[in-house]
């Protein structure tokens, strides 16, 4: 039998003694990104990768502005990338041997003053970097070799069941709006179909409001995608599509009226896959939209479905958010809770194309800067809590980014919704090159630590490492919390363990973003911690991942890299 090998970044994170109700989290600026972090991705322990356009921000290489850089999570500063070709607007995600993967872009911008290519068709690679500051590493381009089907802007992408990456949708040519020049297509890197795009009707139908198609591997195998108002399951071995219900209430939640959208924490021993929707627009697809307002309302709707057989028939359940959010982007936590944050209460996304922008280009206004907790466990009606979080100062509306990191805080970048760099001071509504983190009451607290993890494992194996325990911390007994997630009886698990994919954020939405809650003992003696991989390389597609153990709710990590070896289907 074949293995497919998962280069997994393994980080431990305990949640020792629930913090107190009044323990607050915290926003804390630190550092400068040099570019406007339109895309990022966690790449290492210690680096994330953070794409922009072709413009004029300040941080430099080789003479030119550059659009890639490096973010060191331990010093908070950015290295320039070298790219060739304009990754702007643009999607990625990991290859099961660990290879970051960007995929589109846009055309030239700026022939005469920066040094690009065309990125609409491109594919770069990152291999895995081993580096802590990045030394070495970097982006791989070619465009003879490493190309796609067809030229994609606004594209989605998502890895599958196989550790291939699935390249979904987009638009051909720049657009002001609407998707005009509809590519209803999906296509695989590594390329599959004698390296042919496969037609999409779904894509045609969703049209013109469906850039940046919010997609999930399901736990099977399938995916889940959702594009304006409308879902559907596609069967990537069948190339099969199956409708199911719209979202509710006319709520449209791709680009141009983005909202965002999550596949909530899979936990065993079912997997029972469910997908929430929030924020978005009702605004009509067919209003032109020099008819639109910056000053619309955002939708405050959330829906949430089972996508089983009795979940589809039971259909969409309606949930609101404590107001409207537009590019609102969700964060799934390591304790199976979803944190929701930036976005505007009002407008739309991108630039300078509805009635009214503001400072001349923004299509979005009121900016939302606190938080919002949505917990899936919690009763109905009672999800949503700002309890003990802060608010920014920083508007994060366009073109913003947020990931939840290998430390276990929050990192929240970008906005850019008034294109010049250089225009920051004399706007509202300016672009933002301030990093900053979101601190759980946790990042403060002593913290436990695993040792000796192994360095290759399978599916479905139980391996057990050692774990060391600060004095003085008390493991509290969380049977219930054990019992409801699970369905199991409390005696047979100790505590969670969260495996995180912490996915490419662009554009409010985590593309690959996955919780798989694992099985794990803790032994009597306290030094011991006993973990089962998840099943297989449909409930967690091969790639990378970020492992946080859960006691209710303080984290510690300890980070490394391990090859996960997975069995056939």
């Amino acid at each position: 039998m074949r293995s497919l090998f998962l280069n997994i970044l393994f980080s431990a994170s305990f949640v020792l003694s629930a913090p107190a109700p009044s323990a607050e989290w915290t926003f804390v600026q630190n550092g400068t990104t040099g570019i406007v972090a339109i895309e990022t991705i966690v790449i290492s322990p210690t680096l994330a990768i953070t794409f922009d356009r072709v413009q004029n921000d300040p941080l430099q290489l080789n003479g030119f502005s550059a659009w890639g850089a490096l973010w060191n999570f331990e010093t908070n500063t950015a290295t320039p990338l070298s790219l060739v070709s304009d990754s702007f607007c643009g999607s990625g995600g990991f290859l099961s041997n660990g290879t970051m993967v960007s995929v589109g872009g846009n055309a030239v911008e700026s022939p005469d003053t920066e040094p690009d290519t065309d990125g609409r068709m491109m594919i770069r690679l990152f291999d895995p970097c081993t580096d802590v500051n990045g030394v070495g590493c970097k982006i791989i381009e070619d465009a003879a070799t490493l190309h796609l089907t067809t030229t994609r802007w606004y594209t989605s992408s998502l890895r599958i069941f196989d550790g291939s990456l699935m390249v979904i949708g987009g638009i051909h040519e720049t657009t002001l709006f609407y998707n005009n020049d509809s590519v209803s297509s999906f296509e695989f890197f590594p390329p599959k179909d004698n390296g042919l795009a496969r037609p999409s009707a779904f894509l045609n139908r969703s049209l013109p409001v469906n850039l940046f198609p919010r997609a999930f591997a399901l736990p099977d195998g399938r995916v889940f995608m959702v594009a304006n108002n409308q879902t559907i399951i596609y069967d990537v071995e069948k190339n099969t599509e199956t409708i199911l219900p719209d979202i509710p209430n006319g709520v449209r939640v791709t680009n141009p009226f983005d909202g965002t959208a999550t596949l909530l924490p899979l936990s065993p021993p079912l997997y029972t896959p469910e997908i929430l929707v929030c924020g978005g627009s009702n605004a009509s697809e067919s209003t032109p939209p020099l008819q639109h307002s910056s000053q619309d309302p955002a939708s405050d709707q959330c829906t949430r479905m089972e996508v089983t057989p009795e979940g589809i028939r039971r259909g969409w359940i309606v949930e609101r958010m404590p107001e409207g959010r537009i590019m609102p982007e969700m964060v799934l936590l390591p304790d199976g809770r979803v944190l929701i944050i930036n976005g505007g209460e009002t407008g739309y996304a991108a630039i300078n194309s509805v009635a009214n922008p503001i400072d001349g280009q923004s299509n979005a206004d009121h900016p939302v800067f606190r938080p919002v907790i949505y917990d899936p466990k919690a009763p109905f009606g009672n999800r949503f809590s700002r309890e003990g979080l802060p608010t920014s100062e920083i508007a994060r509306l366009y073109h913003s980014t947020v990931t939840l990191t290998p430390r276990g805080n929050i990192f929240v970048a970008g906005s850019n919704p008034n294109q010049n760099p250089n225009i920051i001071n004399n706007t509202r509504l300016h672009t933002e090159f301030r990093a900053e983190y979101l601190n759980p009451p946790y990042m403060t607290a002593s913290r436990p630590e695993l040792h000796n993890i192994p360095s290759a494992l399978p599916f479905n194996h139980v391996f057990t490492v050692p774990v060391d325990i600060p004095a003085g911390l008390e493991v509290n007994s969380i049977q219930g919390i054990v019992k409801s997630f699970h369905q199991l009886e409390p005696t047979q698990i100790f505590n969670l363990v969260a495996l995180i994919d912490l996915g490419f954020s662009t554009h409010a939405f985590h593309s690959s973003a996955r919780v798989v809650f694992m099985n794990a003992v803790l032994a009597p003696n306290r030094k011991l911690i006993t973990i089962t991989t998840p099943p297989n390389n449909r409930v967690y597609p091969p790639g990378p991942g970020t492992n946080y153990i859960d006691f209710p709710r303080y984290f510690t990590l300890k980070t490394k890299y391990l090859s996960l070896g997975l069995p056939d289907r």
